[in-house]
């Protein structure tokens, strides 16, 4: 048993596990030359093992570039795996094709970051909502109507919205659209991708309490997808940190924030405005550019910008261990604070 697997949330046990995913990798071919030749692979997500929790959000939290949303298409099959295992209540999806796929995505929905290209502007909203049901070929015209309109509700719009087209909403109004389209199934799973990045900062809140209020009413599981810690830690139960198409944290909200293991995450968390007027804290600054997902530095790939790295950092490549109170992070001297001297041998 690896210690992923060992660690679970406190108050829940293993059969509660919704997703389970297993050494996910994605890869995207280089192509070069006028035979457009395979002359490398961009490794977007590298072998990512993930546990997602019945009733739970889990955060998945890094920089742009580091893979979170390919991690979060993939998990739904939005994506083709390149290598891995991802079971979902149960089943392998991974291994899913034709009628039994179709019925598995009925019940893993994803809310995009990009709210006005994830709707086709010559559709109404009564259509774009209703879409998936017509698809799934669930109730009559008259009832799925019905649905749409009582999902509309629900997301704080108006029946007479029904009848209008995308390019008629603001962008939180139009979130709110993407989330009805994605409720309306009555899924189990929703993959949240950066859905409020994109809006104001009055309207991020309303849209994370809404997230929040529907989550409670229909008993969803998110994973959701954002590159500002605060807002995840806002919305989350754990929270994963991703660099360079690995996760190297996995803790719980809290315990993420009160006692960050991985450098990069002590970065991350440095970043954060201070809620307290007057009170300073020290940022951390990294040095050197992002590595490139074609050609990742051996061992540790944080090891190039980390003030920690030693010699075992470009040897041997850190597992994802657990550190106490199911904290799990991938780093030889997981727990040193920055600026602190590192150890001389590995922990």
């Amino acid at each position: 048993m690896t210690a992923l697997e060992d660690a679970t949330v406190p108050g829940r046990v293993a059969s509660e596990v919704l997703l389970e995913a297993r050494g996910v990798v994605k890869h995207f071919p280089v192509r070069k030359g006028i035979l457009k030749r395979t002359v490398g692979h961009l490794k977007a997500v590298d072998g990512v093992d993930l546990d997602v929790y019945r009733g739970e959000t889990v955060g998945l939290v890094g920089e742009s570039g580091c893979g979170k949303s390919t991690l979060g298409r993939t998990l739904l099959r939005l994506l083709e795996p390149t290598a891995g295992t991802v079971r979902f209540d149960g089943v392998d999806v991974t291994s899913l094709s034709g009628a039994d796929l179709k019925a598995a995505r009925r019940h893993m929905q994803i809310v995009f970051q990009d709210s006005v290209g994830s709707l086709d502007p010559r559709m109404t909203v009564k259509q774009l909502v209703g879409e998936g049901l017509k698809i799934h070929g669930l109730g009559n015209r008259q009832a799925r109507e019905a649905a749409v309109l009582d999902m509309l509700e629900r997301v704080g719009l108006a029946p007479e919205a029904a009848d209008r087209y995308p390019h008629q909403f603001s962008g939180g109004q139009r979130q709110r659209i993407g989330l009805a389209r994605s409720l309306v199934l009555q899924p189990k799973f929703i993959v949240a991708d950066e859905p409020v990045s994109a809006l104001d900062v009055s309207i991020q809140s309303q849209v994370l309490n809404l997230l929040v209020e529907l989550k409670q009413e229909f008993d969803l599981t998110y994973l959701f997808v954002a590159h500002d810690l605060a807002v995840v830690g806002y919305i989350s139960d754990r929270i994963a940190v991703m660099y360079l198409g690995k996760v190297v944290e996995l803790a719980t909200s809290e315990d993420l924030f009160e006692r960050p293991l991985h450098p990069y995450t002590q970065a991350l968390l440095s970043a954060n405005p201070e809620p307290i007027p007057g009170r300073k804290q020290r940022r951390i600054v990294l040095t050197g550019d992002v590595p490139s997902p074609i050609d990742p530095p051996s061992g540790c790939r944080f090891r190039t910008r980390c003030p920690l790295a030693q010699e075992i950092c470009a040897e041997v490549e850190p597992p994802l261990v657990e550190h106490g109170g199911a904290h799990l992070a991938a780093c030889h001297f997981a727990g040193t604070p920055i600026g602190a001297p590192a150890p001389s041998t590995a922990a």
